[in-house]
C-alpha cells in the first residue's frame, strides 16, 4: 500500500558533508544531497536568518533535500552561512547582517562551478537568503533565481536594477499574510523587474508552515528546473 509522504520521509540520494573556505579564511558547512540517477538540474540554498533561528535544516529546504533528488532529479547544495549552527554543526565565523555573508554566497558559488563541476545552477533564497541572492547571486553561470518570501529590507533598487538589465527569470512567491512584504506591496517593489514572476500564495505565511505548503512551495521549484518532473507525487 502507498504511504503518504510526511515531514519525516526521506527519499533515496546520495548525501555527502562539505566544507568550504571563504575568501577570508573562514569554513562553512554544508551538505550535497545528489540524485541516484540522471541530474535534472542543480539548486543552491540560501536559508533564512539565523539571528531569527534559520538555518540549512530550515523545514523547506531540509525536505527539498530530502525529496526532491528522488522526486525530481534536482541536486539540492545546502550551507549554513557564518556564524549559523544545525544538526550538521557550526560554520565558523559570526552572523554580520548580510554583509560578510557576500564572502559566503561567493565561496558557496565556487564550490558549485569549480569543486562540484555544475552546468545548471539555480539559486533559491528564502527571506533573509532571498536579500543575499538578490545583492550577491551574480555569476553568470546561475541560471535563475527563486525567491521565497523576500523581506526586501536590504535589496536596494540599484540591486534590482542589476536583474532589470541583466534578464535573468526571477521567481518570487509571495505569501499572502506574510510579516514583511505582501502580494500587493510586492507588485509595487518589483513593478519595473519585468523578468520577475510573482505568484501569490494565499492563505500562505512566511514560513510555509504545513504540508500542503511545502508541496506547494517544491512544486513550484520543480517548475523552474525540470518542469517534466510534475506533479510531485504526494504518495510513495
Amino acid at each position: 500500500m502507498p504511504e503518504l509522504i510526511r515531514p519525516s520521509t526521506v527519499l533515496p540520494a546520495n548525501r555527502s558533508a562539505i566544507t568550504f573556505k571563504t575568501s577570508d579564511g573562514l569554513n562553512l558547512i554544508g551538505e550535497v544531497a545528489t540524485p541516484l540517477g540522471e541530474i535534472t538540474g542543480s539548486l543552491l540554498m540560501l536559508h533564512p536568518n539565523p539571528s531569527g533561528g534559520g538555518m540549512m535544516d530550515s523545514h523547506i529546504y531540509k525536505k527539498a533535500a530530502n525529496r526532491l533528488p528522488a522526486m525530481a532529479g534536482i541536486q539540492i547544495i545546502r550551507f549554513n552561512t557564518r556564524g549559523t549552527t544545525s544538526e550538521a554543526g557550526k560554520s565558523e565565523g559570526e552572523y554580520d547582517h548580510g554583509k560578510g555573508e557576500k564572502q559566503d554566497v561567493l565561496a558557496a558559488l565556487d564550490y558549485c562551478f569549480e569543486k562540484l563541476k555544475i552546468k545548471d545552477l539555480y539559486v533559491i533564497g528564502w527571506s533573509f537568503g532571498t536579500e543575499l541572492a538578490l545583492q550577491y547571486a551574480r555569476d553568470r553561470r546561475i541560471k535563475e533565481l527563486i525567491l521565497l518570501s523576500p523581506p526586501m529590507l536590504s535589496t536596494t533598487d540599484d540591486d534590482l536594477d542589476f536583474w532589470i538589465k541583466d534578464g535573468r527569470g526571477i521567481t518570487a512567491l509571495i505569501p499572502e499574510l506574510d510579516d514583511y512584504l505582501k502580494p500587493e506591496a510586492a507588485r509595487v517593489k518589483f513593478s519595473k523587474v519585468k523578468n520577475l514572476k510573482q505568484i501569490d500564495v494565499a492563505g500562505a505565511k512566511h514560513l510555509w508552515v504545513g504540508e500542503p505548503m511545502v508541496h506547494l512551495v517544491l512544486s513550484e521549484i520543480v517548475k523552474v528546473i525540470a518542469p517534466s518532473a510534475l506533479p510531485l507525487a504526494q504518495e510513495i
